[in-house]
C-alpha cells in the first residue's frame, strides 16, 4: 500500500496530555468522516512512527502524522490537452480555465475535459492523484480552478467554503447602465418548475447573495466585478438578470430588450459565450496554513470585448 507524504503536527507543551483525536480534529482539522477512513490502514494514524489509537494521550514534543492512501482515477481516460498552469505543489494543482470545456466527464461526454488533460499530465509527470475540483466553473465560464490532490486537501477547502472563508471574485461584462455603482443582491434562487435546468429568484428558493461592484462604464454596458458568499447554480447569471443587467453573450438567461439590439448583435461577433471570468481565487492554503490568492487575467475574447466596448463608448 502507498501513501501520500504525511501530514505532521508537533505538539507543543500547553498540549501534554490532550487526547489524540482532539489533537487531528482541533489542530490538523481533520474531518470525522476522514478521520474514519485514514485510522483502518495500517500507517493512516501514527505517533512517533508508531500506530496509535485515537483514544492515547499524547505527550509535549510528540511527532503525529497522518497519511492518505494514493488513489488514481481510473474510470476518467488520460488525453492530451492544454492546461494553463497557474500553480502546482504536493497539495493543489491551480489552473486557468478556458471558455467552452467541461470540468468533469459527464454521461455522453467521456473525453475533451479538464479532468481528462490533468489525468494525462499527472500520468506524464509520475504522481498519482485522484481528480477532485474543489469547486465549480460552468462550461463557458472561464478563470481560475483548484484542483485537491488529497482528500484532506479537499475536505479542508471545502469546510472553508461552507464557512464562507473562501474568496471568490469574478468579472463580467453585462448590459445597461447602472444608477448605483456597487450593492448586494440578496433573493433566493431555486429551479424553475417548468423548466428543470432553468434557476429563478423566487420567495420559496435557496439563500443567495451576491456583491458587485462597477469597475467601467460604457455607454450600453459595463465592466462589473462580483464577490459571492454564496455557491448556488448559475447565482450570477440569474441575480444580474434580476436586477435587469443580463451577462453579455448569456442567451439563456438575456431580456428582450437587449436580446435583439445592435450592441448585442455586434458583441455577438466578438464573443461566443457568456461573459464571465472566475478572475481571483483564495483560500488558507492547506499545507502551509497561510493565505493564498490566485488570479487569472482575462482571456483574448473578453479583452477584445473589453477593447471594443471602450472604443464604442
Amino acid at each position: 500500500m502507498s501513501y501520500y507524504e504525511p501530514l505532521v503536527y508537533m505538539v507543543p507543551p500547553e498540549e501534554e496530555g490532550f487526547i489524540l483525536k482532539t489533537v487531528l480534529q482541533k489542530r490538523l482539522m481533520v474531518s470525522r468522516k476522514l478521520l474514519s477512513r485514514i485510522k483502518l490502514t495500517e500507517q493512516g494514524i501514527t505517533v512517533n512512527g508508531v500506530r496509535q489509537y485515537i483514544n492515547i494521550k499524547v505527550k509535549a514534543g510528540d511527532r503525529v502524522e497522518i497519511r492518505m492512501e494514493e488513489e488514481t482515477s481510473e474510470d476518467i481516460l488520460p488525453q492530451d490537452l492544454p492546461l494553463h498552469i497557474l500553480h502546482e505543489d504536493e497539495h493543489l494543482l491551480i489552473l486557468a480555465k478556458d471558455a467552452g470545456i467541461i470540468v468533469h466527464p459527464t454521461h455522453g461526454h467521456y473525453v475533451n475535459t479538464i479532468a481528462n488533460g490533468v489525468v494525462y499530465h499527472w500520468q506524464q509527470a509520475g504522481i498519482i492523484c485522484r481528480f477532485r475540483p474543489v469547486h465549480r466553473l460552468d462550461q463557458e465560464t472561464s478563470g481560475v480552478l483548484a484542483i485537491a490532490k488529497t482528500p484532506y486537501v479537499h475536505q479542508q477547502i471545502s469546510e472553508q467554503m461552507i464557512q464562507h472563508q473562501v474568496k471568490k471574485e469574478y468579472l463580467t461584462f453585462v448590459w445597461g447602465r447602472f444608477e448605483e455603482t456597487k450593492g448586494t443582491i440578496n433573493e433566493p434562487i431555486d429551479r424553475d418548475p417548468e423548466q428543470p435546468h432553468v434557476r429563478i429568484v423566487t420567495p420559496e428558493g435557496y439563500s443567495a447573495v451576491t456583491h458587485y461592484e462597477v469597475v467601467e462604464q460604457y455607454a450600453q454596458a459595463a465592466l462589473v466585478r462580483i464577490w459571492l458568499e454564496t455557491g448556488r447554480t448559475h447565482q450570477i447569471r440569474v441575480h444580474m438578470r434580476h436586477l435587469g443587467h443580463p451577462l453579455i453573450g448569456d442567451k439563456m438567461y438575456t431580456l428582450p430588450e437587449f436580446e435583439t439590439s445592435p450592441a448585442a448583435e455586434e458583441a455577438g461577433k466578438r464573443l461566443n459565450r457568456q461573459a464571465l471570468h472566475a478572475f481571483r481565487l483564495g483560500f488558507v492554503h492547506p499545507g502551509t496554513r497561510e493565505w493564498a490568492e490566485f488570479n487569472a487575467p482575462l482571456p483574448a475574447d473578453l479583452a477584445g470585448l473589453q477593447a471594443w466596448l471602450q472604443k464604442n463608448n
